[in-house]
């Protein structure tokens, strides 16, 4: 199918585009016929011009150039105003720019680190196995509500200190602002923002429970001074606000997507079973293949050429990382589910540059214990229903995913 890629025409960013999931033919056009593309969505939330970015090297150049595109000044969400931001107000870290997102990362990766990973990598492991036979034992189970959503909803309480019997709070509204454009979820972007209202209020009274009471948790430790410096309270509210959305749906898609692709590609499926040494290439080819996020926005600080087009100081240019994952210039048949490939420089969490993802770790922590006990214990996966994808441009999402699993 050739797509019109006139300006009036080419929508590639509303929601509805994407009830499916990513229009992979569509980026695939684009790349070669125009990697850097002026468009507009036709939803309200949506109609700024930008510069569509869709090429892998490009989506690195942009993601790691902050000097030239900029997080801060229009933010990082298309639905963000399109005015410029003052950092002292931005949402969220991912709409700051050095050395304002410097500081901030600074002060929350105390919690991320990797020894931190390290000492909770039993009790992800005995949470996933309970998971596993608890879906096998029911029979036919959602696999996104069962298993999906509650690994890593465990490890966000586990990890950060919210109590596990409000973890399906957390997961309730990060469907609800991740979801508001889907007509599951209400349709209702007004539901969106109340949900973050409410986490946002959640986390300030987390962390005036700490400050009474401090404990071994990544609460206190962020809440704490270090080098002189503290998140405020603000700061506090809005990185727990984050890692709800970044820590939960993130990693709930790609092992979601990752059963997904097993299902669809049976030989895979075996494959792994068969060798388990292959999980940590399986795990990077399911990041590759899910691409959880779809795009973040940068802004131009001045004006740049990029492909002989010239991007003005200050517009918009959205990177769209499930196309630069199936770039034919970067990946060999990038269509193809290899859980072998290698190399595998898929920029699921970023191009690098200051906003690589945090919790990259931690993601690829929860996936490989899930996929390495769901290879040991699982005979076969099922469908027992219909997949059903989130509407959304924003999250390549999987909602439900019903299956039967047979032990092994």
């Amino acid at each position: 199918m050739k797509y019109d890629l006139s300006y009036d025409v080419l929508d590639v960013i509303s929601h509805a585009s994407y009830k499916f999931g990513p229009p992979f033919e569509l980026y695939r056009q684009m790349r070669d016929e125009a990697p850097v593309l002026k468009c507009r969505g036709v939803e309200p939330a949506y109609t700024e011009e930008f510069w569509a970015i869709t090429r892998h090297s490009d989506v690195v150049e942009v993601s790691r150039k902050f000097q030239t595109f900029s997080s801060a000044k229009k933010g990082s969400l298309m639905n963000e105003a399109p005015t410029e931001i003052d950092n002292d107000s931005a949402r969220l870290m991912i709409d700051l720019d050095p050395p304002d997102h410097t500081r901030l990362r600074t002060l929350v990766s105390r919690g991320f680190t990797p020894k931190a990973m390290r000492m909770l990598e039993s009790h992800f492991r005995d949470v996933a196995i309970q998971l596993i036979e608890e879906a096998i034992e029911a029979g036919s189970v959602d696999f996104v509500d069962k298993v999906s959503a509650e690994l890593p909803l465990i490890a966000i309480a586990e990890l950060v200190g919210i109590p596990v019997e409000d973890r399906r709070k957390v997961f309730d509204w990060s469907n609800a602002m991740i979801g508001a454009n889907d007509p599951e979820y209400g349709n209702d972007p007004e539901a969106g923002m109340v949900a973050a209202t409410e986490l946002y209020m959640y986390s300030n009274q987390l962390a005036l429970e700490r400050r009474a009471n401090p404990k071994d948790d990544i609460i206190t430790t962020l809440i704490s001074e270090h080098d002189g410096d503290v998140l405020s309270e603000h700061e506090f509210d809005l990185f727990m606000m984050l890692l709800a959305v970044a820590g939960n749906e993130t990693t709930r898609n790609g092992i979601s997507h990752g059963v997904a692709a097993m299902i669809e590609h049976p030989d895979e499926w075996r494959r792994l079973q068969a060798d388990p040494s292959l999980v940590t290439s399986a795990v990077e080819e399911i990041l590759r293949w899910a691409t959880p996020v779809n795009y973040f926005r940068r802004a131009a600080t001045c004006d740049v050429e990029l492909h002989g087009v010239t991007i003005a100081e200050g517009e918009s240019v959205t990177m769209f990382y499930p196309s630069a994952n199936r770039d034919e210039r970067v990946f060999t048949d990038p269509d193809r589910f290899d859980i072998g490939r290698t190399p595998n420089p898929h920029v699921t969490f970023g191009g690098g540059g200051p906003h690589f993802c945090l919790g990259s770790n931690l993601a690829r922590l929860e996936m490989r214990i899930l996929f390495e006990e769901l290879s040991k214990r699982v005979a076969d996966v099922n469908l027992t229903g219909e997949i059903s994808k989130l509407q959304s441009s924003f999250i390549h999402g999987i909602k439900h995913l019903p299956v039967a699993l047979t032990r092994r």
